[in-house]
């Protein structure tokens, strides 16, 4: 028994140690950062249990960190040490009391600031100017990266520090970091030249400092945020929010979202905040750096060998997971595309267990190269939907191939004559196309039928109750009472639903009918253009292409869809039915937003995306989908987004949810 724990804590040590080269040294890991954490935290559990087995050179006591090929060391003057993680409220607070613990009881104040997910450097100022840079390294001595930071533009790492009270020496440290749009730019070049993708901001900063040639750093934009003081001679510094605001004073760039908190409730208050504010910001945080603020009582808490006992970090749920590809199999959409998508280990992503990923496309399966077997890093930015950032190791035997029949109907597959990558299915009657056409007829911003969800619309197809759209409006009571738990009160509130749906607009038909590539947007242009059923389907193919914001793409599939017999067939029984087919004339009023722009954002209190979308266009104004230049207003709602970021970065005007009200009064 003793021996086989002696043999999993060295089996864990070289896993991590391994972990180390790939992350410092080359920095491409083959692991996201919450599984390096739970490889350590489950040595060091192995190890307090056994202390008989701790060794003086193991990750869990000595600082760990890998030096890359080609590059001189340098002595820092003091150790820089890592933080210790949290990951709970939790487990925050249990921090707290032991800062209490440890002060005696003296009351503490804490500096808070973005944990920048970047690379730590150390930089050095002599008189005020920067003579040498060098990466964490192993904690006691770094890479010389001098050259490479020198040639990041003094904006953002000066050369001499300006001002007053400049020490004759400091050692300032800080994180070295990536924007997300420059990453998105490196990478597309990285693939044009064949070369391994950056995994993230973080890894892309790392193999940009860490490259031997200087002028690969001069080509990519680079910043740094300061975040803490080693060594320094010549000025009296007594707090952490002192030391920025000299640092501030000298030139040196600091975090401007760094905030001093008198307890520890303010402090989760601030946690709580930017966790879900992350994607407002140009660059990517981890997690939130809480510090003791007074520089007397770090002193008196002290360190352990590797990490200061007066700091900790808070830490995000991890936005990235290696896991390993099982299946890759295929959906058949609405329209008949069909899509592969990667069947995964389920593996913790981004605050959600993740086990399904779409690829898009056999052109998405080319570029990344993935075969079922393989090991893949995926990634739920923007709390979104998941998506493979590259294979980590290629473990696959087989490559994908393109099914030659559909997996739900068995019928030929054909490859799209102006999308290569596409295959679709072109049977009428495949059942899969039919469910997802259902429960895209259903949706809230099509003919919104609350209660005819995913499970239903099965249920529905499967039994052959519903063969087409209009089968929705033939249902009876005696047909739902056939469905799993269909009862009396949920059959009428069904009922109910599809005979409100009625009475949607023709737009919201439009968009309904799921006709190729017509959005809602569209679907709003056409039916506000031709305000009846019985117009729009006579309308020639050039009469569509002649109209603004109709392209020749959508226009030839409009016209297709409406010249077909079945859509024929299929629109008269929605006559029939009583559906409406009309439109009504939009009345453009007078104020505010006349004119203008505008982009929706966040969740607008009282307002759905479609109706603030819609009051937009009411009030004289276009309702985009994207930020640019051209854009005069961005309504931010709760949870906005990268978009507001974007707006922020173009100087677009940005307007609350109230002020929205007021111009649609």
């Amino acid at each position: 028994m003793a021996e086989n724990i002696k043999k999993q804590i060295e089996r864990l040590r070289e896993e991590i140690r391994s972990h180390d080269e790939k992350y410092y040294a080359e920095a491409q890991p083959v692991v996201a950062d919450k599984e390096y954490d739970d490889l350590l935290a489950r040595l060091k559990e192995l190890e307090d249990a056994h202390p008989q087995y701790r060794t003086p050179d193991s990750p869990t006591v000595k600082l760990v960190g890998g030096m890359s090929k080609g590059f001189v060391t340098i002595e820092h003057r003091q150790k820089m040490l890592s933080l210790d993680n949290t990951y709970s409220v939790d487990e925050l607070r249990e921090w707290g009391e032991r800062v209490a613990r440890g002060l005696g009881g003296e009351k503490a104040e804490f500096e808070v600031e973005l944990k920048i997910d970047g690379l730590s450097a150390n930089l050095i100022y002599e008189r005020g100017s920067l003579v040498s840079a060098a990466t964490r390294g192993d904690g006691a001595r770094g890479e010389d990266v001098t050259a490479n930071v020198k040639r990041i533009p003094q904006g953002a790492i000066p050369h001499s520090l300006r001002g007053k009270g400049i020490p004759e020496l400091i050692e300032v440290r800080g994180e070295i970091y990536m924007e997300r749009k420059e990453l998105e730019l490196i990478n597309r070049d990285r693939e044009r030249e064949g070369l391994a993708l950056f995994a993230n901001p973080r890894n892309a900063a790392a193999g940009t400092i860490k490259n031997l040639d200087p002028e690969v750093t001069a080509k990519r934009k680079l910043n740094f945020f300061a975040h803490s003081v080693g060594e320094c001679k010549g000025a009296r510094l007594s707090t952490q929010s002192g030391y920025f605001q000299s640092l501030e004073e000298w030139g040196v760039r600091v975090n401007p979202e760094t905030r001093l908190c008198a307890a520890m409730d303010e402090v989760i208050d601030y946690c709580k905040r930017w966790q879900g504010r992350r994607d407002e910001l140009l660059y990517e945080i981890d997690g939130v750096v809480v510090k003791v603020n007074s520089l007397a009582q770090q002193e008196k808490l002290g360190t352990t060998l590797k990490s200061p006992r007066w700091a900790v970090a808070y830490k995000f749920p991890a936005r990235q997971a290696t896991t390993v590809v099982k299946e890759i199999t295929f959906n058949v959409g609405r329209t008949g595309v069909l899509t592969p998508v990667a069947k995964l280990d389920p593996v913790p992503c981004g605050g959600v267990t993740i086990s399904n990923v779409t690829l898009h496309n056999f052109d998405e399966i080319r570029r990344l190269g993935i075969r079922e077997g393989d090991k893949v890093l995926i990634e739920r930015a923007g709390d979104v939907i998941p998506k493979v950032v590259k294979v980590v190791e290629s473990l696959g035997k087989k490559d994908v191939e393109a099914p030659d029949a559909c997996p739900s109907c068995g019928s030929k597959v054909v490859r799209e004559k102006e999308v290569d990558v596409a295959l679709r299915c072109i049977n009428p009657s495949c059942p899969a196309q039919l469910e997802r056409g259902l429960e895209h007829f259903a949706s809230r911003g099509a003919m919104d039928i609350e209660g005819m969800g995913e499970e239903v619309v099965r249920q529905l197809a499967g039994m052959k109750l519903v063969e087409d759209f209009a089968g929705i409006y033939a249902l009876t009571d005696q047909k739902l009472g056939q469905l799993a738990l269909f009862k009396e009160k949920k059959i009428a509130n069904l009922l109910s639903a599809i005979q409100a749906s009625k009475t949607r607009p023709l737009s919201r038909l439009i968009f309904a009918l799921g006709i190729r590539h017509v959005g809602e947007k569209a679907a709003l242009v056409l039916a506000q253009r031709f305000l009846s059923m019985e117009k729009l389907t006579a309308a020639s193919r050039e009469e569509l292409e002649e109209m603004a914001d109709i392209g020749p793409v959508i226009a030839g599939s409009v016209f297709g869809y409406f010249s077909q017999p079945q859509t024929r067939r299929l629109i008269d029984k929605l006559v029939a039915a009583g559906v409406r087919m009309d439109e009504p004339p939009a009345r453009a009023r007078q104020g505010a937003l006349s004119g203008k722009t505008v982009v929706v954002t966040g969740t607008v209190a009282g307002f759905s995306r479609e109706e603030a979308e819609a009051r937009v266009r009411e009030f004289g104004g276009t309702a985009a989908s994207s930020v640019s230049k051209k854009t005069d207003y961005l309504v931010a709602g709760e949870g906005a987004g990268s978009k507001l970021a974007k707006a922020r970065e173009l100087g677009v005007t940005v307007i609350t949810e109230g002020q929205f009200r007021e111009m649609i009064r």
